[in-house]
């Protein structure tokens, strides 16, 4: 029995795979049909449905474009001054302030010229006895070109040979001032000797001492000791300053010399020595000469 058992079902096995496959084979199978889920029994729990994420949405690429145009700003708006509120008003009168006058500026020196405090002494009848003819010191590394004023002497003329010339030009001077204290003329510059002639033998000179007016306004025209009245030498001049002993004042005379020829400069024969310092000691290193030549 246990056996025909097992051979039945093997024979319904056979049979109802045979009508499966036959089936299968000509029958075409049936096209999904979309229903909505059976709604369950009631008085069951309705099963959850699995949440199904939705996928993210692709974010677009940004696409360029015309930037946004700024605005122009808005203009300012005008300011208006704020009315300016008056000064108040005192209550005394005020009195008007004399008006100062602008100060005067000095006129610049001209070459040649005396400077302004030699002119307030003129104006004022005090001289100096120390005012040399160009009215300022000059400069042993330099030439100044000055214009040299006629100014009133007391000269007396002499002669001397070259080793004697210091000790005639100091008694020359000695004299003039004797016969200008005589006069009562005041000194009114430095000692001057005008060299007129020269040769190896010694030299012809004009000793010259600068004076002012007398106590009455004149100036006396005789004198004593040969002492004459006389003036400067004027016109445009060179000045050249030695500072050094009398005895080396030749090589003063030197640079005097080569200068005038780098410059091709004829001048007069005549030569004017100015004594800053005075004439005691022909060793002293510090005696101080202004040399004047003219040009022709």
């Amino acid at each position: 029995m246990r056996h025909y058992r097992i051979a039945v079902l093997a024979v319904a096995a056979l049979t109802g795979w045979s009508v499966f496959a036959l089936a299968q084979s000509r029958v075409a199978p049936p096209t999904p049909v979309e229903s909505a889920p059976l709604a369950p029994p009631p008085g069951s729990a309705a099963p959850a449905q699995a949440q199904i994420p939705n996928p993210p949405a692709a974010v677009p690429e940004p696409v360029p474009g015309p930037q946004p145009v700024q605005p122009a700003p808005a203009p300012q708006r005008p300011v208006t001054p704020e009315p300016v509120q008056p000064a108040p008003t005192p209550d005394v009168p005020l009195e008007p302030q004399p008006v100062q006058p602008p100060p005067t500026l000095p006129e610049p020196a001209q070459p040649g010229q005396p400077p302004a405090q030699q002119q307030i002494r003129q104006q004022t009848g005090t001289l100096d006895p120390n005012q040399t003819l160009a009215g300022k010191r000059g400069d042993t590394s330099d030439v100044d070109e000055v214009l040299l004023v006629a100014k009133p002497v007391l000269t007396l003329s002499g002669s001397a040979s070259w080793d004697e010339g210091f000790k005639r030009l100091t008694e020359s001077f000695a004299v003039l001032r004797q016969e200008a204290e005589k006069a009562r003329l005041p000194i009114a510059g430095r000692p001057l000797s005008l060299f007129l002639e020269t040769d190896d033998n010694g030299f012809r000179y004009e000793a010259m001492l600068p004076v002012g007016p007398g106590p009455g306004g004149e100036r006396p025209q005789s004198f004593g000791n040969g002492v004459r009245a006389g003036t400067t030498p004027a016109g445009p001049s060179l000045r050249f300053v030695h500072i050094a002993p009398y005895d080396d004042i030749d090589s003063t005379y030197e640079t005097i010399t080569a200068y005038l020829d780098a410059k091709s400069i004829v001048v007069k024969d005549a030569f004017l020595e100015e004594y800053v310092g005075d004439l005691k000691d022909p060793a002293d290193p510090n005696l101080e000469i202004n040399v004047y030549v003219q040009p022709r």
